[in-house]
């Protein structure tokens, strides 16, 4: 029987089967940021465990609170600094060089195709775009993959989403995956990893497919995982141009994690997006999705777009795009953040933070604050932010705050018209 591109993995990674569906399998990279690692850094010292198992294969960044707010967070950030100094961790990124955690090391060349990883972050589920397996972990995980590089596992059933059709102008990778999750639900991919493909995602950008796959933990899923094709090859090849004779050899050997055409799989859906129309969240769940036309009655309070999700170079030029020559409301709070410091200085380059600046957006360094509440954002009770966010839980950006999931496009253009709207603008296509 064939196999699905997790099970080539799995197959590939595994070290040991204790028993049952239990196996345990070499992780390529464990990656670590500031608000998870600090705990298991303070119980592998108390343990006298003080130890990382390869510091090459350790990757980690300050990113969720950056600068520090407080004691607190400047607390966090000393221990992850005085740890990588002790370890001798060659890609930490502090301030001035970190950017968010799933942009930046995707960035940096640090995931390729058949790669395991782990982080203790919901969202690692991003680098599954790579055609890699990623998932988020717990503390505990997170230790004995610092300690040792291995992970346990339960194979994970695959569940197969086909993405057919013609995106309409003005829809995009994230109208796609609230589809997909309001179609599915937040429980639909428990247990499982979504390998997303189909013509669609065929034809989609490496940022889109981030998108897609950032968002399968939202549906429960333990991965979101892409085919690599030529389009992984083209984004890392400044990292493998010394592996491979040429593209077309590199291509040929990530074919080997391709689903075989024989690949079991829990169920198959085949979801077709012709006619899909700019979608947002309306309540406290990424399965409660309408239309943005739907909610033109919803004002604003603050407009936010960044983050893991739609942080990278082309939503901001998507957003842009909306926002050139146009001014945001005047009770519109507008927020942006770049997700990285060379996505930002490409933006400069480019003009489009001059867009932002003139629109009366607040432009702000890489940081993952806003989205789950902590800094450079926050909302007070009763507010309502239209974001580029993944999450629209009940507080995730601050107590009593309402949160509706948008592409850049409908952020931008909610931001002008002061409520959730669409945009009447179509710029080319982008995550």
């Amino acid at each position: 029987m064939g196999r699905t591109i997790v099970e080539k993995i799995f197959d590939r990674h595994r070290i040991d089967t204790p028993g049952g569906d239990m196996h345990v399998i070499r992780l390529d990279v464990v990656a670590c940021h500031e608000i998870t690692t600090p705990i298991a850094i303070n119980d592998l010292v108390a343990r006298g465990k003080d130890r990382v198992f390869d510091p090459d294969r350790i990757k980690a960044v300050i990113d969720h609170v950056t600068p520090a707010k407080d004691s607190k967070t400047a607390t966090q950030g000393k221990i992850l600094r005085d740890w990588a100094r002790r370890h001798n961790i060659r890609d930490f990124f502090d301030i001035g060089h970190n950017g968010v955690c799933h942009a930046l090391f995707p960035e940096k060349g640090f995931i390729r195709p058949g790669y395991t990883a782990i982080m203790g972050d919901s969202h690692t589920c991003t680098y599954g775009a790579f055609g890699a397996f990623a998932a988020g972990v717990g503390t505990t995980d997170l230790e004995v993959g610092i300690l040792k590089g291995v992970c346990a596992f339960r194979t994970p059933e695959t569940l197969r989403i086909d993405i057919a059709g013609d995106l309409a102008p003005g829809v995009y990778a994230k109208d796609v995956i609230l589809s997909v999750i309001a179609r599915i639900g937040v429980n639909g991919a428990t247990n499982k990893v979504i390998e997303f493909g189909g013509p669609v995602v065929a034809a989609m950008s490496m940022e889109e497919r981030m998108t897609l796959c950032n968002m399968a933990i939202e549906a429960g899923g333990t991965c979101g995982i892409c085919a690599p094709d030529a389009i992984t090859v083209d984004y890392l090849w400044e990292f493998i141009q010394n592996d491979y004779p040429d593209k077309a050899a590199a291509r040929a050997a990530f074919a080997e994690y391709g689903p075989d055409n024989d690949a079991h799989y829990a169920d198959v859906i085949h979801h077709d997006v012709s006619g899909l129309e700019p979608l947002t969240t309306f309540g406290h769940k990424p399965d409660q999705v309408k239309p943005v036309r739907e909610m033109t009655h919803q004002k604003v309070d603050q407009v936010y777009i960044g983050s893991c999700t739609n942080g990278r170079i082309e939503d901001l030029r998507v957003a842009a795009a909306v926002l050139k020559e146009r001014t945001i409301a005047p009770a519109v709070r507008g927020i942006v953040s770049p997700a990285t410091p060379k996505i930002y200085r490409q933006a400069l380059q480019e003009g489009l933070i001059e867009i932002f600046m003139r629109a009366g957006f607040c432009v702000t360094n890489p940081t993952c604050g806003a989205c789950l509440g902590m800094s450079n954002g926050v909302l007070a009770e009763g507010e309502v932010c239209a974001a580029t966010t993944n999450r629209n839980f009940n507080g995730r950006m601050g107590i009593g705050g309402m949160v509706h999931l948008v592409s850049p496009a409908t952020a931008a253009a909610s931001a002008i018209a002061g409520h959730l709207a669409p945009s009447n603008r179509q710029p080319e296509q982008g995550a």
